[in-house]
């Protein structure tokens, strides 16, 4: 709710504070006296778009503060919090203009964007007039109005959770067929070269192996003459003699030496084993250096195919095997990846289908909506003087969405027989302010916490007609806030609270000025609204009988 404003050399007005009440809030005065200055004054705190020149000539900068009161469960709260700004029972918005353009606001003595005063002020204030550029008139809008209306919550936030896991259910999808499509583009690849892996069947170990058996029979030729010399050195007509014939010359002296020579005995017999254990490793090294010429081909065909498949794969020899195992898993994927696309593709049908139910379920409940509304529209419109009017809300369908596959319109036909067609095209000013009204009356519910202003909504009407659009602005303001800018007296005689709005002319500058009203001053305020600008006692007399709800 709003509670309070205060404007600082804006335009006209060089120092103006006001306190707003609950209820009914009127403003009148005099054809240009500075009560649509008001509302630009407050259309720029509250971060919209509108005219650019506020600051008041001759001072620096213009500057506007709104307070508003917060309930407990107020939308502003969540936008605060959004935003990191601190939250409390009052909310209070400042903004300046600098002559050269510099705009700065605050809220809550924080600096904050543009963008965060337009999110707060969508959540605060609903302004209407004969255009009516923020609200009704846009059809974008009439889905969430009607929702709003016939309290779908439940069946909205059931049709957005649907949508949403539908959502989830094709992405899923997509994502697994996208794998699927690169796993089938390299199909060909993968099969061919996991062959040529099962066809070499790599060992780990194996490429040091052969490398090593390569090396021995290529320096078989080189080595092995030498190899058969020191064999023969060391064999039974060598070395081995030689020592043998040693043992056997010393033991016959021993027994004669008096054991000076069992140490060299004993030597000889451990240079007789340790040159046997050498003649066998010799011959072993000669038995390894026999081979088959074709051996070594076979080896260097093994050792070049084997180093080719890892040059080929980017990897070690030795790893290989492991690149076989992960060529096998890619294609076991392949074939798990369509029986998973085949349950995934079922699992999202049933998600359309359950968002289908869903949104038939919000689809019905708004057609039943929808004819609640066009009933109580036609209670509102006979009273204002549209009763030959209809109002219809005609609902078509929609690309499915989180919202529903619904898309909703309201439209009217101002005279029997004639079509129907959007409000704003088949009503004139003066009819367009009354539908305006009467969809508002039917649309707004308690609680939402919103200040209504209505910007001389009931211009072009007067008598019995302007009485009823005043009844139905005090009946919006029970429990609630409604400002209205007014030129008829019949509404201005409904008020809870009333302010008029003067402009005085000095030597130098004109400047406006908001009076509160008394109700002395309303019955001479009302009166002039009738009369003109002499007040007559008659005049007086009629302002008193519409202020008892006994004129119109």
């Amino acid at each position: 709710m709003l509670r309070g404003l205060d404007i600082r050399d804006v335009l006209i007005i060089d120092r103006l504070e006001l306190a707003f009440q609950p209820g009914l809030n009127v403003l009148t005065g005099e054809t240009g006296a500075g009560k649509s200055i008001l509302l630009d004054a407050l259309g720029f705190v509250l971060g919209w778009r509108g005219r650019a020149d506020l600051v008041r000539a001759g001072a620096g900068q213009g500057e506007v503060t709104a307070w508003f009161d917060l309930a407990p469960e107020h939308a502003a709260r969540a936008v605060l919090e959004k935003a990191g700004l601190p939250v409390s029972d009052e909310l209070v918005l400042r903004r300046i203009n600098t002559r050269d353009g510099r705009k700065t606001a605050w809220v809550n003595d924080r600096r904050v964007s543009g963008d965060v005063l337009r999110a707060l002020s969508a959540t605060l204030v609903e302004l209407h007039g004969q255009n009516d550029d923020r609200g009704l008139l846009k059809p974008r809008i009439h889905r969430d109005l009607l929702d709003q209306f016939a309290g779908l919550d439940e069946e909205r936030a059931a049709t957005r959770a649907a949508w949403q896991a539908r959502a989830e259910a094709a992405r899923r999808l997509q994502q697994a067929e996208a794998a699927l499509q690169d796993v089938r583009a390299e199909e060909e690849y993968l099969r061919h070269a996991l062959a040529e892996l099962d066809t070499l069947a790599p060992e780990a170990g194996e490429e040091a192996r052969l490398d090593s058996r390569r090396r021995l029979m290529q320096a078989s030729a080189r080595i092995g003459e030498d190899i058969s010399r020191a064999a023969a050195a060391l064999g039974c007509e060598g070395a081995e003699r030689l020592i043998s014939d040693a043992i056997r010359w010393l033991e016959g002296a021993a027994e004669g030496a008096g054991g000076r020579l069992d140490g060299a005995l004993d030597a000889l017999s451990r240079a007789l084993a340790e040159l046997g254990e050498a003649g066998q490793d010799v011959a072993r090294c000669l038995d390894d250096l026999s081979f088959d010429p074709q051996e070594l081909e076979q080896v260097e065909e093994r050792l070049f195919a084997l180093r080719g498949l890892a040059r080929k794969h980017g990897v070690p020899a030795d790893d290989l095997g492991a690149v076989a195992d992960d060529l096998r898993a890619r294609l076991a994927a392949l074939e798990r990846s369509e029986g998973e696309i085949g349950a995934l593709r079922a699992a999202l049908e049933q998600a359309e289908s359950a968002h289908a139910e869903a949104a038939a379920r919000l689809g019905a409940a708004r057609a039943r909506a929808a004819r609640a509304l066009d009933k109580a529209m036609a209670g509102e419109l006979a009273p204002l003087k549209l009763e030959r009017a209809v109002f219809r809300t005609e609902i078509g369908p929609a690309s499915p969405g989180p919202d529903g596959a619904d898309e909703v319109t309201f439209t009217a036909a101002t005279n029997p027989g004639a079509p129907f067609g959007p409000l704003n095209r088949v009503a004139s000013g003066g009819e367009l302010s009354r539908f305006l009204l009467a969809l508002k009356v039917c649309l707004v519910r308690g609680g939402a916490g919103l200040t209504l202003i209505f910007d001389e909504i009931d211009r072009g009407v007067g008598g019995a007609t302007a009485d009823a659009v005043g009844r139905r602005l005090a009946r919006l303001a029970q429990g609630g806030q409604v400002l209205v800018v007014t030129h008829s007296p019949q509404v201005a005689a409904r008020a809870a609270h009333h302010w008029r709005v003067e402009k005085t002319q000095g030597a130098d500058e004109t400047l406006s000025r908001v009076v509160a009203l008394d109700d002395a001053a309303r019955i001479d305020e009302i009166a002039r609204m009738l009369s003109g600008e002499r007040i007559t006692e008659e005049a007086r007399a009629a302002a008193r009988a519409l202020m008892q709800g006994k004129g119109g």
